[in-house]
């Protein structure tokens, strides 16, 4: 049963501000294909809806490999980078200093360092915050964003912190290497191996940032809040734990992220309906007045199927899927934030928004919010 978290606690939070930061280098179909071969230019259009996607790091057509780019004062070069960008943005919105955070989470599978919560520790560092904010990193990808928005909504409610951030990243042209993204793995018995490239195809890097504050009254900012989890391998990607040490053959495909396109699109559905369905079901009345939905995007194609045959508005689902690729736990608050920034909404104006979101294996959640 899924579990509504807006009976928790009695205080109000509000979205303050909220941030992104999205790589200005493009990289085309033609452009990934040449990289890493397997589908077509026209293929991936056809089937994914997606045009080009944004790659932190340089891509080199002919090796297959992407590389660093020469450090510039100010530009990001890696995933800590994005995440402390889209952060310094959100506080700018926001007005406020790294000392009155109480926490910082950053929800990313695609780390600088794998272990000891090292991107979290350094933004948390970088920004100023003090001792006994929380810094942590969260494992998670494409439905983690609200997942965790879901557990800091609870602990700002409960009176436990006043102000926290969620930052959501993305940094997957690091890992992109023709001997690996080539490859394929095992899924589950009976089925066909899956190929790596698709991964190397859909997948874009960016960072977003929200900050929330407990500082309104019940109904004000998130009127609900939801989150759950299933049991399914939508994304493979054994490398990095025991299990890829304990493989008696060594598959270089296992450092992909390699996607189960079949699982997920049959799938997406079935969670972003339990996602909105979930925080409209104490208000259903509240259904036509939400002005902007962000979801995440696993291709455009998928999503546009999903909004048509819910009918949902098209105009007011946000996309950017075919032109940033997707970023994974980074590409709903990206929506808000260029919403934002363009004033297609903002922030103290009232305007209804719906936030919804799946993702590997299977975390997913969904706020409606009064901006």
């Amino acid at each position: 049963m899924i579990q509504l978290s807006n009976a928790f606690g009695t205080r109000g939070v509000r979205v303050v501000g909220a941030g992104a930061y999205v790589p200005p280098r493009a990289v085309s179909n033609e452009h990934i294909t040449q990289a890493i071969p397997g589908w077509s230019a026209e293929w991936i259009a056809e089937k994914t809806q997606i045009r080009e996607r944004r790659f932190l790091w340089d891509l080199n057509p002919e090796t297959g490999v992407t590389m660093a780019p020469t450090a510039v004062a100010g530009e990001p070069v890696n995933n800590t980078d994005m995440c402390e960008a889209a952060l310094r943005r959100a506080m700018e919105m926001a007005g406020i200093e790294g000392h009155e955070l109480d926490a910082v989470f950053v929800v990313t599978c695609t780390p600088d360092r794998v272990n000891f919560s090292h991107d979290a520790m350094e933004v948390h560092r970088r920004v100023g915050c003090r001792p006994d904010c929380f810094g942590l990193l969260i494992d998670d990808g494409c439905g983690g964003t609200p997942y965790v928005t879901d557990m800091v909504y609870k602990m700002i409610r409960s009176g436990a912190i006043r102000t926290a951030a969620v930052i959501g990243s993305a940094f997957t042209s690091a890992l992109v290497d023709r001997d690996v993204w080539s490859g394929d793995v095992a899924s589950s018995p009976g089925r066909k191996r899956l190929p790596a490239a698709f991964g190397a195809y859909v997948f874009g890097d960016g960072a977003g940032a929200i900050i929330l504050r407990g500082d309104g009254r019940p109904g004000e900012g998130i009127i609900s809040s939801m989150s759950g989890n299933d049991y399914l391998q939508l994304v493979i990607r054994r490398a990095g734990g025991l299990e890829s040490r304990m493989s008696p053959v060594a598959n270089r495909a296992d450092e992909a992220f390699v996607v189960d396109g079949h699982l997920v699109a049959r799938s997406y559905p079935t969670y972003m309906n339990a996602c909105i369905d979930g925080v409209l079901a104490e208000q259903p009345e509240l259904a036509p007045l939400v002005q902007r939905y962000y979801f995440h995007q696993p291709n455009k194609r998928l999503m546009d199927t999903f909004v048509r045959q819910s009918g949902l508005p098209a105009d007011r689902v946000a996309c950017n899927v075919d032109r940033y690729g997707n970023t994974s736990a980074a590409g709903m608050l990206i929506l808000l934030a260029e919403d934002l920034e363009q004033g297609v909404v903002q922030l103290g104006r009232g305007d209804l928004v719906l936030i919804a979101a799946v993702g590997a294996n299977v975390h997913y959640g969904a706020q409606l919010i009064r901006l």
